[in-house]
């Protein structure tokens, strides 16, 4: 019997998700399992949620990992602070704000969406006049949309929702570590994120971090929190005080991870790691155009760590992808919904945003569309 593990081929994540995994991460994943228990670890869960405070600039007790990818984080800031009837604004322009839609939706809220058009972020002026209109109990919107590469105004927004007396719920899976987030200075009162972007951990936990204002809304509730895996009522009950209370068994060693891919940024500083993806960034575009390929999203706008680029008329999209990873051992990632076929999304995501990075993708690019 064959182990296929030994036959995988490490390639060189540039898409939108997983990123690159450093070797110092690799080996915290390694590290002998402890019990989840054990005061060793809990020692430990409480370093990795003073790390994500500091990367998300925030004094939030109630910060903390949740076990399962983003969409999991997505699902705990919702079936925590939503009951049936709420009245929920989600500002959509991707596939990301969609699905907070949907979430909001099947827990039985009043949703009102607006929908702008995909590559271009929220406009101010259209929110403002729907929060005039209307009281929400919760306001939701994507950081940085992954599937467009567009960063909309959170700190904006943010401001237009304190006259509403609304929640704001942000989603930072593609941001956090990557760019800048002042999670207490922008309003923000529930946010969530994943390991697998700019923090270069393997996917698996969703860091979720809750305001005063969004802890006081979980703790008068008037009904159950709907999901018993992701009740923070409980949750929190096992990641703080001085006696914890077994909720799930943790995954160990993804905390591990967790706790070396923060302590990485941290050490690198956290503001030298948002300027080397902004630089980066800026070398991808001018090698770029270098090709004579086009960035989909208008400069002022664009992210640095997901970056959506034009196909060229006559160019075969899933082609060029699918020989980038079969003989380059390179991933890009496709466009989603509308945009599909139409633009290739690179990320640069923590580990991936490096030079000699770059200058690989664009020898096996200058050789594939020549």
């Amino acid at each position: 019997m064959q182990n296929k593990l030994n036959s995988i081929v490490q390639p060189l994540l540039m898409g939108p998700g997983p990123s690159c995994v450093s070797e110092s991460v690799y080996q915290a994943l390694a590290i002998p399992t402890l019990g989840h228990l054990d005061p060793e670890f809990i020692a430990l869960m409480d370093d990795i949620k003073g790390y994500i405070r500091k990367l998300i600039k925030t004094d939030n007790q109630l910060t903390v990992p949740i076990s399962g990818t983003g969409s999991a984080g997505m699902e705990t800031c919702f079936v925590n602070l939503i009951e049936q009837g709420d009245k929920v604004l989600v500002l959509i322009n991707g596939v990301f704000g969609t699905r907070m839609e949907d979430v909001a939706q099947r827990l039985g809220a009043e949703v009102d969406s607006i929908k702008f058009e995909w590559g271009t972020p929220v406009i101010l002026d259209t929110v403002r006049k729907q929060l005039a209109q209307k009281n929400y109990d919760l306001v939701a919107v994507v950081h940085a949309e992954t599937s467009t590469g567009v960063c909309n105004p959170v700190a904006e927004i943010g401001k237009l929702v304190i006259d509403n007396g609304a929640l704001y719920l942000v989603d930072c899976v593609t941001s956090m570590g990557g760019m800048e987030v002042k999670m207490d200075d922008w309003n923000i009162d529930a946010l969530y994120s994943g390991t697998q972007k700019c923090l270069s951990c393997p996917p698996g936990l969703s860091p979720v971090s809750f305001s005063d204002r969004a802890v006081g809304k979980l703790t008068n509730r008037k009904t159950k929190v709907p999901n018993w895996y992701l009740d923070l009522s409980m949750i929190t009950q096992y990641w703080s005080g001085s006696a914890r209370v077994y909720h799930h068994t943790a995954p160990i060693n993804m905390l591990y991870g967790l706790y070396q891919a923060c302590f990485s940024i941290l050490e690198e500083g956290l503001e030298n790691v948002i300027k080397r993806h902004n630089e980066m960034h800026i070398l991808l575009v001018s090698e770029l155009k270098i090709l004579g390929l086009e960035l989909f999203v208008e400069e002022s706008v664009r992210l640095p760590m997901l970056n959506a680029i034009k196909i060229p008329n006559g160019v075969d999209d899933a082609g060029v992808r699918s020989r980038l990873l079969k003989d380059c051992h390179i991933e890009i990632g496709g466009g989603l919904g509308p945009l599909a076929g139409k633009i290739w999304r690179i990320g640069l995501m923590g580990e991936t945003a490096k030079k000699e990075n770059i200058q690989r993708l664009m020898d096996a690019l200058k050789t594939m569309l020549r």
